[in-house]
């Protein structure tokens, strides 16, 4: 009662209270202690060495904003096969988490120990079981004197006021996920489930690449960008450098799947610890597969920094020069393949199980795609990039040309797929991958529509994977990976099958499900992709954030306000869980965990957008006229010429 009689003469009184329980504690701290810097080798009995990022301190005691998770769990794997990259850190004090919640009109304070007040669902227990002070913004909706205007309705009313209070929610549970390293900001761990005893475990107390961005994002959008910034720099030095022919060392170029900080004993003093940034390449993952996408996601996000916060420094700088061609220089690499498609494993991107992707899944073609585009804008101009330049832009045009005319599907395509001819053998071949037209499964001729289309989720000899994926189908419209037209196709698509993608939980991550034998042999009877569940048709709230980037490009952004709808009716009641199960995604996953910070950020970052439709720009990226040129002489060249001469330059199989 004392506290609360405080807490309410606080507000009285002008000052704003605290919603984010580790500032002050925190930043005091983070000023006082003082840090070095330096590069320590560990040469271990298998000849390997462990470089870690070290931060000492004589009197160091953990810095942590999240509330349910012990930081000091057993490193994941063996260390003495993990690649500890070095680098340098300045500890520094933290910058302060400012407040995202402040009174605009009349608004109404409760403040309570145990609960806070949910203007919807009534008195429920507050998420993060401690002293909390939530504000419930009314804004406009109120007159002064705490009555309805006059051409407003109560249930209008209560609509934005349960909108502004799950932002607030959102943005809360977004800062208390964030992971501190030398006392600066550094990531977001993967989810903060209060619930889950094994956490730690299964690595959701990472940082990972992947579920970082969308949290970036939100951060960029806020424009608080010191996160971010770190972020990229931190990241950039753990990726491997040096070339290996140990089959259980990541390659070079190759960027960490998740990272985590740890607190370990400094050598010769018991007393002292220090922090070391501890990554993941994949050898402790389940099914030990590296992340190809994290390079990707690298990439976009560093772009997305320098466009938001104006600052072209950290681009031009030549660590992070160097990284970008590393990057590129390991998805360029010369091999086996014939296509201007990057071949890769199954489990390499978002679907991290095995599930069917192995060989060229739109997925990663989407995310290589608007990764060359964003490196080409950001390459600064010196001879040695000039070779790599040129490599990327012969890329970009195959890749292009290949992706939009032989992944492209809807119903005269179909037409066209049913009537093949099959074994044929000449370059002039009509049906080039010897496509069977058997392979058409019964549920795409009910489910495509007359209207619409999309892009296959994987191409190969003698297979096309007929899978709507709605990541690469989305990031294809935000990187101007298919055209004005699939774009918009894409888009009729999702609204014409409204009822199987969005449901009642935005947005499926593919459909349809595998089912009966084809589970059993696909997933290998995975028991966690379980038909209509994770990624086997399971619904995803992250997915979101890349439906409001691809609807507001095309002039449509009706379509993601009318998802987000959707998802706020729930998630937040739901504890914000990372994924749903059942074909109309009615339940909370089966081994979902709650809190989980990318379907916080994805539903922060579309709601954002959706007000700022301007702000999506530091995402979308547009073919320039130089590359619709030469595509435009790829279209109109004869693709089926016979074969001549050998060119001197560079050429893709289209």
């Amino acid at each position: 009662m004392m506290a609360t009689s405080e807490a309410v003469l606080q507000v009285i009184g002008g000052s704003q209270p605290c919603l984010f329980g580790s500032d002050h504690s925190f930043r005091k701290f983070g000023s006082s202690h003082t840090c070095r810097s330096f590069i320590r080798y560990r040469k271990k009995r298998v000849s390997k060495y462990v470089n870690f990022l070290n931060c000492s301190n004589t009197s160091y005691r953990a810095i942590r904003v999240d509330h349910f998770l012990n930081t000091r769990q057993p490193v994941h794997g063996n260390i003495a096969q993990s690649y500890l990259r070095s680098a340098n850190c300045k500890c520094q004090r933290a910058d302060s988490v400012s407040s995202t919640a402040s009174e605009n009109g009349t608004g109404t304070w409760f403040v309570d120990n145990d609960q806070s007040f949910d203007a919807v669902h009534g008195n429920t227990p507050s998420v993060l079981q401690f002293e909390t002070v939530e504000e419930l913004k009314v804004g406009e909706d109120f007159q002064s004197n705490g009555s309805l205007p006059p051409n407003g309705s109560v249930q209008d009313a209560l609509n934005r006021i349960a909108e502004n209070s799950i932002e607030d929610e959102a943005w809360e549970l977004l800062r208390e996920s964030m992971v501190y390293y030398c006392g600066s900001p550094v990531g977001t761990i993967a989810a903060q489930d209060p619930t889950s005893s094994n956490v730690g475990v299964l690595n959701y107390d990472q940082v990972f690449i992947r579920d970082f961005i969308p949290s970036g994002i939100a951060f960029l959008l806020k424009g608080e960008y010191e996160i971010v910034r770190n972020f990229i720099l931190h990241t950039l030095q753990l990726q491997s450098w040096e070339k290996t022919m140990d089959c259980h060392s990541p390659g070079q170029g190759l960027m960490p799947a998740s990272f985590k900080v740890r607190t370990v004993p400094l050598d010769g003093d018991d007393s002292a610890t220090e922090e070391v940034l501890d990554p993941d390449f994949g050898e402790a993952a389940i099914g030990r597969v590296a992340p190809v996408d994290s390079g990707l996601w690298w990439i976009i996000l560093l772009r997305a920094y320098g466009k938001s916060s104006g600052d072209l420094s950290v681009q031009e700088r030549i660590d992070v020069q160097t990284g970008i061609k590393m990057i590129l220089r390991l998805c360029l690499a010369d091999g086996f393949d014939m296509f201007p498609t990057l071949l890769v494993t199954d489990g390499s991107c978002m679907i991290d199980r095995r599930m069917g992707i192995h060989g060229h899944p739109l997925e990663i073609q989407a995310l290589f795609h608007s990764a060359l585009l964003c490196a080409r804008e950001m390459l600064t101009p010196e001879d040695g990039s000039a070779d790599l330049i040129r490599a990327l832009n012969n890329r970009l045009v195959a890749l292009s040309f290949h992706i939009r005319e032989y992944y492209w599907i809807d119903m005269k395509k179909l037409n066209e797929i049913y009537r093949y001819k099959t074994e044929e053998y000449s370059y002039d071949a009509v049906n080039k991958f010897n496509i069977y037209p058997d392979q058409i499964s019964p549920w795409l001729v009910e489910w495509m529509p007359n209207k619409g289309g999309y892009l296959i989720g994987n191409l190969q000899p003698a297979h096309m994977d007929f899978r709507f994926f709605s990541l690469g189908n989305l990031w294809s419209i935000v990187c101007s990976l298919t055209t004005d037209d699939q774009s918009h196709a894409i888009l009729d698509l999702i609204e014409a099958k409204w009822a199987d993608l969005v449901a009642d939980m935005p947005f499926k991550i593919c459909y349809p499900a595998l089912e009966g034998q084809e589970w059993q042999i696909i997933t290998g009877c995975d028991p966690k992709n379980t038909p209509w569940s994770y990624h086997n048709g399971g619904a995803w709230p992250t997915l979101l954030w890349q439906l409001a980037v691809a609807s507001i490009k095309m002039n449509r952004p009706e379509i993601a306000a009318k998802a987000v709808e959707v998802a706020e009716k729930r998630i937040s009641r739901d504890k914000w869980p990372e994924y749903y199960d059942t074909k109309k995604a009615r339940f909370v996953g089966k081994q979902a965990r709650l809190f989980q910070t990318w379907s916080i950020a994805g539903y922060l970052v579309a709601k954002l957008l959706l007000a700022n439709p301007s702000a999506a720009k530091i995402l979308i990226t547009q073919e320039d006229s130089e590359l619709l040129n030469a595509f435009s002489c790829a279209i109109s060249s004869n693709p089926r010429r016979k074969r001549g001469p050998k060119s001197s330059q560079k050429t893709y199989i289209v």
